[in-house]
């Protein structure tokens, strides 16, 4: 949009028009709100004398309670004795168990020796299942007809749950263990199934994943939730 030419004598009578108009408005508003403007500019309540040192003698005064009964209970606190003589000291003994591959499971230590640990053991669980002995002499025959290239096209071609003992990456999130679900189990021969449809449709309709299938919570720095 072009700029006002302000040196054209009749734009210059179009502000001076509407300038004049904007004050006569403003003058006018004024007058008829001069009761109003008047009675809000002075104040007319009544002065409760309060200073600075009194409203911090107000909010010291208020917060005394609590002082009183966190001494309490520090005092209380204070002369309890710590167990200094225990019967008994917690070890690695004394853990949880019931988590490991094998409890879960998920593998078989007489098919990975690596799962056949003591219980006093904190070593981390192996990431990767064993790997087929004729599968591992491919990379030291001679090439082209063996080799690396020849291995890991073998490996590609293997289901990711036979390699590795949990999910490793996102995109094996869909279709993990698939083979354990109903579907799998229970899947029809020669006929479709709509189990989404049935699943909507049906008396309590579709119902959320349970706790468990969701991923653990990693432990640091967080808001806590009340």
């Amino acid at each position: 949009m072009p700029l006002i030419d302000i040196t054209n004598p009749d734009t210059i009578k179009f502000l001076v028009e509407s300038y004049d108009k904007t004050t006569r408005l403003c003058v006018k508003w004024n007058m008829m709100n001069a009761e109003k403007l008047n009675k809000a500019a002075s104040l007319t309540r009544v002065e409760k004398g309060y200073e600075e040192l009194g409203i911090k003698r107000d909010s010291m005064i208020a917060g005394m309670p609590i002082i009183v009964r966190d001494h309490i209970n520090a005092r209380t606190n204070r002369r309890r004795k710590a167990i200094r003589d225990g019967i008994h000291v917690p070890g690695i003994a004394d853990l949880k168990k019931g988590h490991s591959i094998p409890e879960v499971e998920l593998g078989d230590p007489k098919e990975d020796p690596r799962l056949a640990r003591p219980g006093n053991n904190l070593s981390i669980d192996p990431v990767m299942r064993p790997i087929d002995p004729k599968q591992k002499e491919i990379v030291y025959k001679e090439l082209p007809v063996f080799g690396r290239e020849v291995y890991l096209k073998s490996r590609s071609n293997i289901n990711p749950e036979k390699k590795y003992y949990f999910r490793e990456c996102s995109g094996w999130d869909y279709g993990w263990r698939q083979g354990d679900s109903s579907v799998k189990n229970n899947a029809r021969t020669f006929s479709r199934e709509w189990r989404l449809t049935r699943g909507i449709k049906s008396r309590t309709g579709s119902q959320p994943d349970p706790d468990y299938y969701k991923s653990p919570d990693i432990h640091g720095p967080s808001k806590c939730a009340l």
